[in-house]
């Protein structure tokens, strides 16, 4: 019983501490940093280094991997971001990225079209995918 509990508590602190990974399709070549990351999310970079439309692709509110990338990626709460994409939305500056409800539907996307570029957590990375940063 008590190896049983052991287990249960070493697994629940690696899925806490396994991260966040940015991902995009294994063919996109272009360069990315933080800097980068955050302006394509936040929709004030419109396109990859490579000259192509970035289209990224964000998990839903409330789920922790959205809540970690949202703190550590673009030094905003959940609560700050909805703010933010609110006033753009109203005044018709933006349109926020298109939310999925898991990591597997934003592998599916990534995977299946070089333009999108998304995030989730890392120990459910694939080879279907690359990763181009991590947090």
């Amino acid at each position: 019983m008590r190896n049983l509990i052991y287990a249960v508590l070493l697994s629940s602190a690696f899925n806490a501490y396994a991260g966040v990974s940015v991902i995009v399709h294994p063919s996109n070549g272009s360069s990315f940093d933080t800097s980068t990351i955050n302006r394509i999310f936040t929709g004030k970079e419109k396109s990859f280094s490579n000259g192509n439309k970035a289209i990224p692709v964000s998990q839903e509110p409330g789920n922790p991997i959205t809540d970690e990338f949202n703190s550590k990626a673009l030094n905003k709460s959940s609560a700050q971001l909805k703010a933010y994409w609110s006033k753009l939305i109203f005044t018709g500056k933006g349109t926020p990225p298109k939310e999925v409800s898991n990591d597997a539907e934003v592998i599916k996307m990534v995977s299946a079209n070089p333009d999108t570029i998304g995030f989730v957590s890392s120990d459910s990375v694939t080879d279907a995918v690359k990763v181009v940063q991590q947090f």
